[in-house]
């Protein structure tokens, strides 16, 4: 795997072998056996959107992996606007081993991958968040033993977490729904993709689609740079929130999701995120795990 640039361009077997990996890096982590597979190797980080989560997972999986992160804001490396991207993608793959990025388009993923001679790997765009997902389905798999066969509901904003989640799932043998409202559907051709090559649904009721769930998912209904529509969305969104009516109708086992952070009385009530507080937050950990292993696969010398 030279890259992660989106779901869309791994096989099903490819995503298997992510998970797998990610599995025995953190029973490894956990029972204290030595996985420096990148001793000596850089990673560099930029953010042009900010995050918590992504920013200390990634920095912490390198430090295990024997290697360092190199933390790259906006404010140091204006992409686009002080140098072309393709020039800044050339001279960093002078100085470091691979490149994770965090921002809005996109084009600037695939463009960073087109001209540099590095793995680049996409920590979020607007269009699609790769690595949260492998850590949802390698949280998933933890609870429920596989993925194939399960029915994975998403509830809310069809963003760059619902296109990712229907890939995904989907390339994982799932039957994957989504409940929105519309106009804020996911991206239309990944939806097409998803009608010709699984088992998949698209529908403003959200009962039928949180009917015999396995895994109900939900993300905050406005996004980072989205501040500005808050008001109009939380009218829009408001009957879209997991809570415990909802919940009454998938499987009574059933796994409740979030990427997190949630805002709890909108698109999930607190009594339906504390239930499943353990589930989350397996979720958020799991960030970790999956992202070493696609950092090993990508930067890896044996890959």
């Amino acid at each position: 795997m030279k890259h992660l640039l989106k779901l869309g361009d791994l096989s099903s077997a490819e995503i298997e072998e992510i998970l797998n990996l990610a599995d025995q890096l953190k029973y490894d982590q956990k029972h204290g056996v030595d996985h420096r597979y990148l001793k000596g190797k850089t990673l560099g980080m930029i953010f042009q959107k900010s995050s918590t989560r992504t920013r200390v997972s990634f920095e912490t999986g390198m430090y295990h992996l024997g290697g360092q992160a190199m933390f790259l804001s906006s404010r140091d490396l204006q992409i686009g606007r002080g140098e072309p991207i393709e020039d800044t993608a050339r001279v960093l793959s002078r100085y470091l081993d691979g490149i994770m990025i965090r921002t809005f388009a996109q084009s600037e993923v695939e463009d960073l991958a087109k001209y540099g001679s590095i793995p680049i790997i996409n920590g979020l765009t607007d269009y699609c968040h790769p690595c949260q997902v492998l850590a949802d389905l390698m949280t998933i798999r933890e609870h429920k033993g596989s993925l194939k066969g399960l029915k994975l509901t998403f509830v809310g904003d069809g963003n760059n977490m619902a296109n990712s989640l229907i890939v995904g799932g989907i390339k994982s043998g799932m039957e994957v729904a989504v409940a929105c409202p519309n106009g804020y559907k996911p991206d239309a051709d990944i939806c097409k993709w998803a009608d010709e090559n699984g088992t998949f649904t698209c529908t403003e009721d959200i009962a039928a689609a949180v009917k015999d769930a396995d895994a109900v998912y939900t993300d905050v209904w406005a996004s980072m740079g989205q501040e500005d529509e808050k008001a109009e969305r939380e009218k829009i969104f408001k009957s879209f929130q997991v809570n415990e009516e909802f919940m009454s109708l998938a499987h009574k086992d059933a796994m409740v999701m979030h990427c997190l952070p949630a805002h709890r009385g909108e698109e999930i009530t607190a009594e339906t995120f504390e239930k499943h507080a353990d589930e989350i937050f397996d979720e958020a950990e799991n960030r970790l795990h999956a992202q070493k292993a696609v950092m090993v696969l990508t930067m890896g010398d044996q890959k």
